[in-house]
């Protein structure tokens, strides 16, 4: 590995693990949304933010306990508000798309549905891992991520020995 490119290799490492809770929480909200369709009488939309709701309380726990589980953890209650709040905006960004494909452009069979679900899934994504990454799962001070019980040392980085105390 080049020198300075342990900051991308993170942001590598970090896209792959958010892709990863990311993937299992598209699944959980595909799955709601046509089971919720299949099972019961509610609009569309409707479905949708049930499955949205669903998938959100699913990509918290991937997120806080894998993907940035070496992020500061001292203000809990900032960071789940911080990250409702987000996962709202991204709500609303998901359903708006399948909202104006819908009841825009009636465009409201399931293949449709499920197209569009999926495509205001992948641009509330975008958002998402912007707004977690930068408000919501902050970096602690220093390198960016703490290395400790959880995390990994970077095998790039120099393993130095212990300097003796001088006397």
């Amino acid at each position: 590995m080049k020198p300075g490119s342990s900051g991308l290799r993170r942001l590598v490492d970090e896209v792959a693990k958010f892709g990863a809770v990311g993937g299992a929480g598209l699944l959980v909200n595909l799955g709601v949304f046509n089971l919720v369709r299949h099972v019961t009488d509610l609009q569309v939309v409707r479905a949708s933010v049930i499955a949205t709701v669903v998938a959100i309380v699913f990509n918290y726990m991937g997120f806080r306990y894998f993907t940035y589980r070496d992020r500061d953890k001292s203000g809990r209650t900032k960071e789940l508000t911080l990250f409702l709040l987000f996962s709202a905006a991204g709500l609303v960004i998901e359903n708006g798309v399948l909202y104006a494909a819908t009841y825009g452009f009636g465009w409201d069979s399931p293949l449709q549905s499920n197209i569009f679900k999926f495509l205001g899934i992948g641009v509330a994504t975008l958002f998402r891992f912007w707004s977690y990454r930068t408000w919501v799962f902050r970096a602690l001070p220093g390198r960016g991520a703490a290395v400790g019980a959880e995390a990994f040392p970077d095998p790039s980085e120099p393993v130095r020995p212990p300097q003796r105390a001088r006397v």
